[in-house]
Parts: structure tokens; C-alpha cells; sequence
């Protein structure tokens, strides 16, 4: 197991406390986050409007609302903002209130700890390691009348592993005839380059929900910026009201606004992620010692075959910090999650593998 307690990845206090270091001093792989950084264009908006902290925001949000609407082409009645994704989970399993739910595993926490906090039975749908860990057809028969909710993460998070499109399909199709609610949570497909998800089939769906996270992809994680989205304006009107009031702070809503119009940093970011992403996963491959998934995402998911390194707290010694997957229900402490970052940083991850490997 991890000698950290941390549920989450980026939790660089508490490692370089187990170090007795500054958390400064700590390269974080744990993180998902765009090593591009904040976009030039949010840091000037927030420095020019600082002023806006000494008033309430908008309590509707009204101008972060129509942006996110008009960047995905749908009615601004559609879409519901929130402090950070976890905020929208929560958010939507109050507003569902489902009976039964089943969630994939290993995947994202907060789902389960969301349902947790219902009157509710949690069932769990195991990914098998002989699949390489992707969801296959044999969840589309495990999807019965006596459930009312699925959470699918689209990529996965921890796998980094994107459904077969045809499979998705199904099973919306599935799901839709059993009455059964989808919640598809694609917070990190913002990544992968002309994959629109499934925002612009919500019309035809009124049963799936959507879930986007502004955080990753645009390097904003301590503002906290998510969102969900709804073809039903009926149901996102009664979701809302679930929600507390002003829980999105001034500059996280002007973040989304300016964000979602910075066109160069986009196209930045898709080519940092298709140059270094399958340069740093081969490179990965080639480390004896290691199994890695090709993922699809910012990150990439891997298997330790050396049960005699503790390979997080070895990388630790190099003041490198990588996830461990131990604490992901299905999985165990030989798994491991790392984010892909910039060319210099990932040789420094390289390095110190090879060296903790050897």
C-alpha cells in the first residue's frame, strides 16, 4: 500500500512532509494537470479585473453559462456550472437520488462516495485485467431493470482507456430501454484531439448526463471549475436548485470565459499531447520492469513487475511524486498512474525509473 493517506492525486503537502522537504521541491506526476500551464489570456483577465472579489458574483453566472453553451453549441438551459466537478457529481446525485447505481472499478472515487452520502445500493461492474483493463460488451447484460443509474468515466480515470464507440452506444441504447440514467463523465476527453464525446447527441438523450471539468485541461485545478450538461432544460432547471447558491467563486467563472475562447492555447496543448504523449509512452515500454496501458488521455496507467521495489516511495527519494493505484477498489500496490508532462520533466520520470529499476 501507499504510505501516503491521500485519496486523490496532488497531494504534494503531505509527500514532502513524508520527506521533510517543501512541497515546491517535489515534481508531481500524481496530478493530471496540462503542464502548459494557466493560459496567458485567464492570468491577464484575473490580474486586470482583481477588483471583482469585492463583490458577489452573479448568482446565475449567466455569462459563464452562455459561454459554455456556445462552446458546445447547445442552449444555455442545458448546462449547469459548478465549484469543480466533484461539486457536479454531488450535485447530481442529489438531484437523482437513485436507488440503485452501479459504478465501474477501478474508477473515479467521488462517484461512489456521492452515492454514499443517498439511501442508496452500489453495485460495481470489475474491468478484468485479461481485458487490459478496457470495458467490453460484457457490462450490456450486468445493466438490469433494477438498476436507475450508471457512472461511466470517458477516458477511464485510472486507465486512461476510452470505450469503443459502438459500445457506448449500446449501452446508452441499453440504458435508455431499461430507464435507466447515464452519467458519462468525460473530463479529460477535452485531450484527446476530434473526439466530441457524447455532448452533441444530449438532444436525442434525454437520459444521459454529461460531466466536464474545466481544471485539467486548462491548468485551473486551485480555482475549481466543472460543469454538467442535459438535453431535458426541465431537469437541469430542477437540478439546480439543488446547488448552493454562489459556490463558483469570481475569478473561476471569468477563468471559463476567457478560457473556453483561447483558440492557440487549445491547438497548443493538442500538439504538445501528440507529440510527447506517444514519445513518453514508449519510452515507458522500453524501462524493464514496467507494463504500461496505451491510454488515451494526459496520463498513462502502469504495472510494477518488481514486487521488491516500492516504487512510489522509491521515486519519493528523487523528489518525483507518481500515483498510486492501490487504493482504487479492483487494483493493488504493483499499480501505478502518471501524467504526462513536458518533454524535460518526463526524462527526469525516466531517469529516475531506470536507476530505481536497474
Amino acid at each position: 500500500m501507499s504510505r501516503l493517506k491521500s485519496v486523490h492525486g496532488g497531494n504534494t503537502r503531505e509527500a514532502a512532509a513524508l520527506l521533510g522537504i517543501s512541497a515546491d521541491q517535489l515534481l508531481d506526476f500524481s496530478a493530471n494537470i496540462n503542464p502548459l500551464g494557466m493560459p496567458e489570456s485567464v492570468k491577464q483577465a484575473i490580474i486586470a479585473q482583481l477588483s471583482c472579489a469585492e463583490h458577489y458574483p452573479d448568482v446565475d453566472y449567466a455569462q459563464l453559462h452562455a459561454a459554455l453553451a456556445a462552446h458546445h453549441g447547445v442552449p444555455v438551459s442545458w448546462v449547469l456550472a459548478g465549484n469543480g466537478e466533484t461539486e457536479s457529481i454531488f450535485t447530481l446525485a442529489r438531484g437523482l437520488k437513485p436507488r440503485r447505481a452501479m459504478v465501474i472499478a477501478p474508477g473515479f472515487a467521488e462517484y461512489r462516495r456521492a452515492l454514499d452520502t443517498l439511501d442508496c445500493q452500489v453495485e460495481t461492474f470489475a474491468l478484468r485485467e485479461e481485458d487490459g483493463w478496457q470495458l467490453t460488451e460484457r457490462i450490456l447484460p450486468a445493466l438490469s431493470a433494477e438498476l436507475d443509474c450508471l457512472f461511466l468515466c470517458t477516458p477511464n480515470n485510472p486507465t486512461g482507456l476510452l470505450p469503443e464507440r459502438t459500445l457506448l452506444e449500446a449501452i446508452a441504447e441499453r440504458c435508455r430501454t431499461l430507464d435507466i440514467t447515464l452519467v458519462l463523465d468525460e473530463a479529460f476527453i477535452d485531450f484527446i484531439a476530434d473526439e466530441p464525446g457524447f455532448i452533441p447527441h444530449l438532444g436525442e438523450h434525454p437520459h444521459i448526463w454529461v460531466l466536464r471539468s474545466l481544471t485539467k485541461f486548462y491548468a485551473i485545478p486551485g480555482l475549481r471549475l466543472g460543469y454538467l450538461l442535459n438535453g431535458d432544460a426541465e431537469a437541469v432547471a430542477r437540478l439546480r436548485k439543488h446547488q448552493m447558491p454562489w459556490s463558483i467563486n469570481s475569478f473561476a467563472a471569468l477563468a471559463g470565459e476567457i478560457a473556453l475562447c483561447d483558440d492557440a492555447y487549445q491547438q497548443a496543448t493538442r500538439r504538445w499531447l501528440a507529440q510527447e504523449g506517444p514519445r513518453f509512452y514508449q519510452a515507458l515500454c522500453d524501462i524493464d520492469g514496467l507494463t504500461v496501458y496505451p491510454g488515451q488521455a494526459n496520463y498513462l496507467f502502469l504495472r510494477c513487475e518488481r514486487p521488491d521495489v516500492e516504487l512510489q516511495y522509491a521515486l519519493l527519494q528523487h523528489h518525483i511524486l507518481i500515483r498510486s493505484c492501490a487504493n482504487y477498489p479492483g487494483l493493488d500496490a504493483r499499480y501505478f498512474r502518471v501524467a504526462i508532462r513536458s518533454e524535460a520533466e518526463n526524462q527526469r520520470l525516466l531517469a529516475a525509473l531506470r536507476q530505481v529499476l536497474s
